[in-house]
């Protein structure tokens, strides 16, 4: 999609002339540009900060080396480059068509056929690389441009020669999580197999909408991806054998991409003839946009974005999930496989970082107003924002970044995170495991300021973290006492679980607590989450079925364990089926298959609500509520109906229910943030509003968010999506 040049953005660069941002993330900006003859490009910059770094020049000019390689059949053909330029810069040719993931959201999932073309379309060029000893190891549906001539491949921007590490730190895993090879998700030398494993997962994709290993968290897709067998349903049953051999664990067992391309498609017809007229409409229209658009440029914001209006009403005592659920967190990660880098903290308060301030666009819909983007903190869209004071705290694949809450540019940066890496925070303070080169396990602790307050403490070796197979996961921060569960890696499993409380300041061991056999939550098998209730530390999760443990905070006691909802769908993100907690002191409130109220004290379910409800055609197994927020005695929650339900605090009737336009229908991935006024929620068209006194639907912004969080004074909300961060102002 074509957006408007920002105020600051050059008006050229090299000979090119640039008339609009196609996109912009962590590492630079991508242009439409022409150059003086009227030929139309795709010009790719590299951020100033990012520029001064030696190795990531070498990056750049490896990516387009690699660009060059696959050639213009294949993939955009380069047409000019500067790696050298104080602004590194990069012309390669605008395809005509959309990404692989936008075709698919917009037309729906390709036809069989159209699969096969792609597929072998893509096996040639994926041949082309490895003939010249280059693999690409970031294949993904994003990075697939479908023309009506063919798909072509782009952004090398992690690909490199066979055997070369010399930009890859040992024992980290670079790509993208949900269509890494096992290989590559453990650290390990990445081989032509390895980009077929990343091909037959795009395949799916193309073919069901849903990648072969669902959504989630960074570290719960690498072990399913390592560990599970892949989800093809969906995937048509002619095709299904096929892809289930690309997508085996072991690459020897996969095909190479020539017998892959011959299993595929005999190669009759044009590549245009197998594509459902939907898709051939939209690639006309992306054509026909280029040539019809109008250069356009942002005015400069004003100096003052205007004063904050007062701060609601002071919330109860405790933190909100909102605030401390640390982005990359509640995953397991393995100790002994050295997934934990070294951390240094870059400060960046004198930062070239990409943030503009902006208003919101006239007219009375218009409820919430922007008060600054920020396109260079690149935050994945897995990840919940939160806050450390008032700083607003953002994860991409392998930094921590706080921003400044007024302006939005980066404060500060960490480095060298993997992206294992666990964060969680109290609101005051954030907390990460760390792996020394003896494989010990320290707990880094850092401020709003990122670096200048950060502590280190070694964790004892007790039995839960004394061996090298250990595997470890953070949960929860409060009051000083950091949670986390501790195992031991077998073949197989994660055996001989435990729940530690750990002391911040000293790293002491409160306490530890074993689970039995019917208590072993099996950390590897999905999210877990905690939160404490007063004197109680609720723990939760899995993925087929939402369960809860509690437990005394102070001893470490076990109290209760229940399973509070029948089912929870796989393919829905972790966090949009019950790890978000809300409570009211006395009573949990978790959305999954139903909204339940559990009391706290003793595990009760106190009342469900949406047994009778009606979700048309919907399996009876699916997620069909998100997770809830609550206010003054309502629950609110999305529903897979489309609409906002307000149910009873007391006894769990509907209050009322407010339906959201089709177009921008609630989703399940994030719980609701709730105002003095109004209810703000994530949809599919941007981010959608319920006016709390009429209870009538109000569209407030078109924005493409994924998740949100309010600041502590709830003021103001930040959202990710599409690797941008929107702070918004509340109503």
């Amino acid at each position: 999609m074509l957006e408007p040049l920002l105020h600051d953005d050059p008006p050229s660069v090299g000979s090119y002339r640039l008339v609009a941002r196609l996109g912009s993330g962590g590492m630079g900006t991508v242009y439409l540009a022409r150059s003086p003859g009227g030929r139309t490009v795709a010009l790719k910059t590299v951020h100033a900060r990012i520029a001064a770094d030696a190795t990531f020049r070498t990056r750049f000019r490896l990516e387009a080396d690699a660009a060059r390689v696959i050639g213009g059949q294949h993939g955009a053909q380069v047409f000019d480059a500067d790696p050298l330029a104080e602004t590194p810069w990069l012309a390669t040719e605008y395809v005509l068509g959309p990404p692989l993931d936008e075709a698919v959201s917009r037309c729906g999932p390709l036809p069989e056929t159209a699969v096969r073309a792609v597929g072998a379309a893509l096996c040639g060029a994926l041949g082309q690389l490895h003939s010249s000893e280059v693999v690409h190891r970031d294949l993904k549906p994003s990075n697939v441009m479908l023309s009506a001539y063919g798909p072509k491949v782009i952004d090398f921007g992690i690909a490199r020669a066979l055997g070369d590490d010399r930009l890859t730190r040992t024992g980290t895993a670079a790509g993208t999580p949900a269509y890494m090879s096992p290989e590559q998700a453990s650290g390990q030398e990445q081989t032509p197999a390895g980009d077929v494993f990343a091909l037959a997962g795009i395949l799916v994709f193309a073919a069901t909408g849903h990648g072969p290993f669902g959504g989630g968290q960074a570290a719960d897709l690498i072990y399913r991806v390592r560990y599970v067998d892949p989800d093809l349903t969906g995937v048509p049953p002619s095709l299904a054998p096929l892809l289930a051999r690309c997508l085996a664990k072991d690459p020897a067992l996969r095909p190479g991409t020539a017998e892959l391309a011959a299993e595929l498609h005999d190669g009759h017809g044009q590549f245009a003839d197998h594509l459902p007229d939907g898709l051939l409409t939209e690639i006309a229209r992306r054509s026909a946009e280029v040539w019809q658009y109008r250069p356009q440029r942002l005015p400069a914001p004003s100096e003052q974005a205007g004063p904050l209006p007062e701060p609601s009403a002071p919330r109860r005592a405790g933190m909100s999930r909102r605030r401390l659920l640390g982005v990359a967190g509640l995953s397991a990660a393995a100790v002994g496989g050295g997934v934990w880098a070294g951390v240094e903290f870059l400060s960046t308060n004198k930062s070239d970082a990409s943030a503009s301030r902006g208003q919101a666009g006239p007219g009375k819909q218009d409820l919430l107003q922007i008060l600054w983007t920020n396109d260079t903190a690149r935050p994945q869209d897995y990840g919940t924002p939160f806050f450390v004071g008032d700083t607003p705290v953002v994860m991409d694949i392998n930094h921590l970044v706080g921003l400044d809450p007024a302006t939005g540019k980066d404060n500060w940066r960490s480095m060298s995170l993997s992206p294992l890496s666990q964060a969680i925070s109290d609101g005051s303070r954030i907390y990460c495991l760390l792996l020394d080169s003896k494989e010990r396990l320290s707990l880094l602790s850092l401020g709003k300021t990122g670096g200048a307050d950060r502590t280190i403490v070694a964790l004892p070796d007790v039995k839960a973290l004394g061996s090298s197979n250990t595997v470890a996961a953070l949960l929860h921060a409060s009051n000083g006492t950091v949670y986390l569960a501790a195992g031991r890696k077998a073949k197989l499993h994660t055996k001989d679980w435990h729940l530690l409380a750990v002391d911040t300041a000293s790293g002491k061991v409160r306490w530890q607590t074993p689970f039995n056999e019917t208590e072993d939550p099996s950390f590897e098998n999905g999210l877990w989450f905690a939160k404490t209730v007063g004197d109680v530390l609720v723990l939760g999760g899995e993925f087929d079925q939402l369960k809860l443990h509690a437990y005394d905070n102070r001893s470490g006691k076990h109290s209760w364990s229940s399973e509070v909802s029948d089912w929870m769908d796989e393919t829905t993100s972790p966090v949009t089926t019950g790890a978000e907690l809300a409570d009211d002191g006395q009573h949990i409130y978790v959305g999954a298959g139903l909204v339940q109220a559990i009391r706290v004290s003793d595990g009760t379910v106190i009342w469900e609500f949406g047994n009778f409800r009606d979700f048309g055609d919907a399996s009876p197994l699916a997620t069909h509520y998100g997770a809830p927020a609550i206010r003054k005695g309502v629950v609110y929650a999305a529903e897979r109906t489309g609409a906002i339900v307000a149910v009873d605090t007391r006894r769990g009737e509907l209050l009322w229910e407010t339906p959201a336009p089709e177009e921008n229908a609630p989703l399940l991935a994030a719980p609701p943030v709730l105002s003095a006024t109004h209810l703000y929620y994530v949809g599919k068209a941007g981010l959608g509003a319920i006016d709390l006194r009429t209870h009538k639907y109000v569209r407030t912004q078109a924005a493409s968010l994924q998740r949100l969080a309010a600041d502590p004074d709830n003021r103001v909300i930040i959202g990710v999506g599409n690797e941008r961060v929107t702070a918004l102002r509340m109503e």
